[in-house]
C-alpha cells in the first residue's frame, strides 16, 4: 500500500526534532508492508528531493526565500495571525502545497493520502483527495484543535475538513473529546504517534537536585510557571532549560527578578540525538503545560526512567497516571508544583519507582510498532470503506 503524507514540520536532516515522530512512523509502517512518500515545506539549504532513513520527501517552495518563515518554527498561527507578509506566504503555501501533492499523487499513485494537522495540511488534502477520489486520513496534534476553537473563521473550516475525512484521528483522549465538542458528528480515533524507544533508555546515574524542561519557549509550555515554583522551593534545585523560542529572552529576565538566575542553565535548542543525557541525568523533568495535545517530553522522558511533574492538563493525563507513572499538579497552581518537587526530591530513590513504572508504560503504549499497526488498520478501514 502507498500512502502520502501531508505535513508542515518533517525532519530537515538525520536527527532534527522537527517532526521527528512523523518520520518515526512512516519508517515503521514499512513493517506493515505500507510505503509512504511524504510532501513538506523547504527551508534554506535543503534540496527538493530527497531520502531521510528511506523515506523519500519532496519539498515546495511557497515564498521567496527571505519569507520562507512559517514551517518549522512551531508557530505559523500566531505568525498569520501577526503579519500580512506571512499572510500573503500562506496563499502561496496553501497553492504549492496542492500543486507538489498533485505531483506527488501522479508519480507516487497512493492509495490513502494522510494529513498531519488539518490546517493547513488537511485543507490541501481535502483538495487532493477530491480531485482524485483519494480517501484522507487527518491526524490533530494539539495545536490545530486550539486554533480551530481560539479563531472564529477557523471553525467552519475546521469542521469542513473532519466531515471529507474517511477517517480523523487524535493523538490523545483529550483531542478526541475536544474534537467532538467543536463538530460533534464526527467521532475521532486515538492514535498517538510514536516516539524513538531505540534512542531514549535509562543511565547511569542522576544528579538528585537538578530538574529538566524541554521544550518550546512559548506561554503554552508554562516555563513562567516553573521559574516561580523553583524559586519557592525549599530545596536548591538547579534547572536545565532545552529548548528556544519567542519567550527566552522574558524568561531570562524573570529568573534574573525571581533570584533563581544562577540556579538556571539555558541551552538552547539541541539535536534530538543529544537529548538523552539530559534526560538520564536528570532527577525529574517537569512539563507545566497548559492543553498539550500528548506530551512526547514526556514519553521521552518516561523512556529513560526520569520521574515526571507535570501539569493535569490535556493529553498529558494519558502519559502520566498520578502517582504511579508520574505525579499531576493542578495547573497553573506554582505553589503546588514547587511543594510536589521537594517531595519528589525528599523521597527515598527520588520516585525511582514512577521512572520504572513509566518506561513499562510507554513502551507498550508509544512503540514505533505498536503506531504502525494501528495506522495500518486505520489505512485498510478507510480503503475498504472507500471500495464499497
Amino acid at each position: 500500500m502507498n500512502v502520502l503524507f501531508l505535513t508542515h514540520s518533517f525532519p530537515r536532516r538525520e536527527g532534527d526534532a522537527a517532526g521527528s515522530f512523523i518520520l518515526r512512523l512512516a519508517v515503521a509502517l514499512r513493517g506493515e508492508d505500507v510505503k509512504v512518500h511524504v510532501v513538506a515545506p523547504a527551508a534554506a539549504g535543503l534540496p527538493a528531493s530527497e531520502e531521510i532513513e528511506g523515506v523519500s520527501v519532496d519539498r515546495f517552495r511557497y515564498a521567496p526565500r527571505r519569507f520562507e518563515r512559517l514551517a518549522y518554527t512551531g508557530n505559523m498561527a500566531g505568525d498569520v495571525a501577526s503579519s500580512w507578509t506571512a499572510k500573503f506566504a500562506l496563499v502561496g503555501f496553501l497553492g504549492a502545497d496542492f500543486v507538489q501533492a498533485v505531483r506527488a499523487r501522479r508519480n507516487f499513485e497512493p492509495q490513502v493520502l494522510h494529513a498531519h494537522w488539518w490546517f493547513p495540511n488537511g485543507v490541501v488534502g481535502t483538495w487532493v483527495g477530491g480531485l482524485a477520489h483519494l480517501p484522507l486520513v487527518t491526524t490533530l496534534h494539539g495545536t490545530d484543535v486550539r486554533l480551530a476553537r481560539s479563531v472564529g473563521v477557523a471553525k467552519p473550516l475546521f469542521g469542513h475538513v473532519l466531515r471529507h475525512s474517511a477517517a480523523v484521528t487524535t493523538v490523545s483522549r483529550w483531542l478526541k473529546d475536544e474534537t467532538e465538542k467543536l463538530v460533534p458528528e464526527v467521532h475521532p480515533m486515538v492514535a498517538p504517534m510514536p516516539v524513538a524507544t531505540e534512542l531514549f533508555f535509562p543511565g547511569k546515574s542522576r544528579d538528585g537536585q537538578r530538574l529538566l524542561f524541554v521544550g518550546r519557549l512559548t506561554p503554552q509550555k508554562g516555563v513562567e510557571h516553573l521559574l516561580h515554583a523553583l524559586a519557592g522551593m525549599k530545596t536548591q534545585a538547579s534547572l536545565d532549560v532545552v529548548g528556544d523560542g519567542p519567550n527566552r529572552a522574558p524568561l531570562e529576565q524573570l529568573a534574573q527578578e525571581l533570584g533563581v538566575a544562577t540556579r538556571v542553565r539555558w541551552h538552547g535548542q539541541v539535536p534530538q540525538s543529544s537529548l538523552p543525557r539530559f534526560y538520564q541525568s536528570a532527577a525529574a523533568v517537569v512539563v507545566p503545560s497548559s492543553e498539550e495535545g500528548l506530551g512526547l517530553v514526556a514519553v521521552e522522558a518516561l523512556l529513560c526512567e526520569t520521574p515526571v511533574v507535570a501539569f493535569d492538563s490535556g493529553g498529558l493525563r494519558d502519559v502520566i497516571q498520578h502517582d504511579k507513572t508520574g505525579l499531576l499538579v493542578q495547573p497553573g497552581n506554582r505553589k503546588a508544583l514547587a511543594n510536589t518537587l521537594d517531595d519528589l526530591l525528599s523521597r527515598d530513590g527520588r520516585g525511582s519507582d514512577l521512572g520504572r513504572a513509566g518506561r513499562l508504560y510507554a513502551l507498550s503504549a508509544f512503540a514505533p510498532e505498536s503506531a504502525a499497526r494501528r495506522y495500518a488498520e486505520i489505512y485498510r478501514q478507510v480503503l475498504g470503506a472507500n471500495a464499497s
